[in-house]
């Protein structure tokens, strides 16, 4: 697929000519115009009533992990929330899989109160030191029919655990692999970028309270998100868990799925997290996310008819867009004000074609549409300040882009962690997330904790 554009483009650059370019441009403008729609269609499938499935008579065994290192700062506030999730506890097994080497984060966690049924996995050293190859080490012990992953900083709703095993349990012997719970960003106690923030959230929103739902309803794969999936277990294993030296291990395993066969969906209990703060921290992580998106599509893009016409035209529509798109945000805006400046020296009108103007408002249309829609379901805040200062977020994805196709090249399996603080009390906007109290919680899991390596 990567020979079949890069071999037309060389040409082209060789043997430029203005009919040539101006075709391209035109099909590149239509292209877009596609885009837009498409935009649309998601924010249109997304809407309709949420999938709901009885309680069984018998709830599966589940596992839940949560990968972690060096967040011994945040790890009582994790279990705390862990213990809340609504679930029998007799069947649930809980792993907080940990790095041989994050003495501080064992310590942390040795010291703090948990429930019976959550223990300590000591992941053993090897490389590399990714979350993915963490999970991976757990996998073999998980005893649980389901599994769900969570990271450090999440605020699961409790009811998650019941609604996503209902839904397993419905579809019987499907071919249902994977459900993926909506990640919501509330504002964070400690924050002092609420312009990241408050665009951070409202990304988050589009994509997990329109796009994902809109994909689902259309029968579309998915990238999964890094947290709150929830795995039939058997299938996991047989596909091989997670890719271990891809450092979105998420996204790639949502196509992986597809291509064998298998099917994704979304549940709307969410999972709230925090933004990462200010841009010294935003643009680590999505460099991080951008890369792996880079391997992703690069893995996936080596065999496009193994995915089947809906799982190739997701992958493009969404890792390949969503790279596409980071990379011209930037230049895009910046030719635009250069245009308009230049003009208004000359005492000219600006010149834009038809086409142009329709892809430049349409497009931004839509992705301030798919925002709004997803912050109203989210019940985040987005308003017209937001949507004017959008745009200068969007050219802060160029930026992470350019640093991760450099880190492609110079560190391709470099993991960028993020660091994640502990919060206050939560807020009366989400206070839900508090009013279930701390099941199962005694001075006896204080002490010496299992290892199960």
């Amino acid at each position: 697929m990567i020979a079949g554009i890069l071999i037309p483009a060389g040409w082209i650059a060789l043997h430029p000519s203005r009919e040539v370019l101006g075709l391209i441009a035109s099909a590149l403008g239509v292209a877009f115009l596609g885009v837009a729609g498409w935009r649309c269609l998601l924010v249109i499938a997304g809407l309709g009533p949420p999938e709901v499935a009885p309680e069984p008579a018998v709830w599966p065994r589940y596992t839940v992990l949560a990968a972690l290192y060096d967040e011994a700062e945040i790890i009582e506030q994790l279990i705390e929330r862990l213990s809340r999730l609504d679930y029998p506890p007799d069947r649930l097994q809980g792993m907080l899989v940990l790095e041989a080497r994050d003495a501080a984060t064992i310590a942390a966690a040795r010291g703090a109160a948990r429930p019976d049924w959550l223990t300590i996995f000591v992941a053993p050293p090897g490389a590399p030191s990714t979350k993915p190859r963490a999970l991976n080490c757990a996998l073999p012990h998980a005893t649980g029919e389901l599994l769900t992953v969570y990271d450090a900083e999440d605020a699961p709703d409790p009811a998650q655990l019941k609604e996503a095993a209902a839904r397993f349990v419905a579809d019987g012997g499907g071919r249902l692999a994977c459900l993926q719970a909506p990640l919501r960003i509330r504002p964070a106690s400690w924050s002092t970028s609420p312009f990241i923030d408050a665009q951070f959230a409202a990304e988050y929103a589009s994509l997990f309270e329109t796009a994902l739902p809109g994909l689902t309803r259309l029968g579309f794969p998915f990238p999964l998100g890094g947290t709150s999936n929830h795995f039939r277990v058997d299938v996991l294993r047989a596909v091989g868990g997670w890719d271990a030296w891809n450092v979105t291990e998420d996204a790639d395993l949502g196509f992986r799925l597809w291509r064998l066969g298998w099917r994704l969906g979304v549940i709307r209990r969410p999972t709230w997290e925090t933004p990462p703060g200010r841009i010294t921290e935003w643009l680590p992580q999505r460099t991080r996310w951008l890369k792996g998106y880079m391997q992703t599509f690069g893995v996936h893009s080596r065999d496009p008819l193994g995915l089947g016409l809906r799982g190739g035209i997701s992958l493009v529509l969404t890792l390949g867009l969503a790279l596409v798109a980071a990379g011209l945000y930037g230049p895009t805006l910046s030719w635009v004000i250069a245009g308009i400046l230049v003009s208004v020296a000359a005492g000219l009108p600006p010149d834009a074609s038809g086409l142009a103007l329709s892809v430049l408002v349409l497009g931004a249309a839509t992705a301030w549409l798919s925002c709004a829609v997803g912050a109203r379901r989210a019940g985040i805040a987005y308003g017209a300040w937001d949507m004017i200062r959008a745009p200068a977020y969007w050219c802060l994805l160029s930026l992470a882009f350019c640093h991760a196709a450099w880190r492609l090249v110079a560190e391709p399996f470099a993991w960028n962690k993020t660091r994640h603080r502990r919060e206050a009390p939560a807020t009366p906007d989400h206070a839900a997330l508090d009013e279930t109290a701390l099941p199962g919680l005694s001075a006896a899991h204080v002490a010496a904790p299992e290892s199960l390596t």
